[in-house]
């Protein structure tokens, strides 16, 4: 646990789509077609509301772009939201952390102008788009820690998730590092 301005950023292992917070990203494709991974259980969990107003969002706006948040309800789930961002595709360039940077603080300005209290985030990109989990793990935390230096005070929690036992100690050994 990390406590930067009046904001807690911790790590648990959990399913997210099962969390009291206000806010919870979805690490999404462009086409926000929530087929696998963390998008299709949030879509599960959540309901068709989901992947229904996903549909539109893009009919309406086109795919979803790096650095850009699409946001529907959270349909059955206790959250209020979810905000969906497309981390990169992991190809080893100087672009992959600038780009999940970018994932993480439109997630988190997204978020912000929900109103919310709590965001819940995955380990972005680090799942079938190929970015090794310790090095995803480590720009999420770093990211989120810059932009909370940056907030008003609006945000109270930013919660780093894990399903699984590795993920959370890659967050945890991150978060520890700061």
């Amino acid at each position: 646990m990390r406590k930067v301005n009046r904001i807690t950023i911790e790590t648990i292992q959990a399913d997210i789509t099962a969390l009291d917070v206000d806010v919870i990203v979805n690490a999404a494709n462009e086409n926000l077609a929530h087929g696998g991974g963390v998008a299709a259980a949030i879509s599960r969990a959540g309901g068709p509301a989901i992947q229904e107003e996903s549909d539109r969002w893009v009919e309406e706006k086109g795919p979803v772009g790096i650095g850009e948040a699409a946001v529907t309800t959270a349909g059955e789930m206790k959250a209020r939201h979810v905000v969906h961002v497309v981390g990169p595709r992991y190809s080893g360039s100087d672009n992959d952390e600038t780009d999940l940077r970018s994932a993480v603080s439109a997630a988190l300005d997204a978020a912000k102008g929900l109103g919310a209290r709590s965001v819940a985030f995955p380990a972005i990109s680090a799942g079938v788009f190929g970015y090794p989990k310790d090095e995803a793990t480590s720009v999420i935390v770093d990211e989120a820690t810059r932009w909370a230096l940056d907030d008003d005070g609006q945000m109270e929690r930013i919660v780093l998730v894990g399903f699984d036992e590795g993920t959370v100690e890659s967050f945890s050994a991150a978060l520890g590092s700061g």
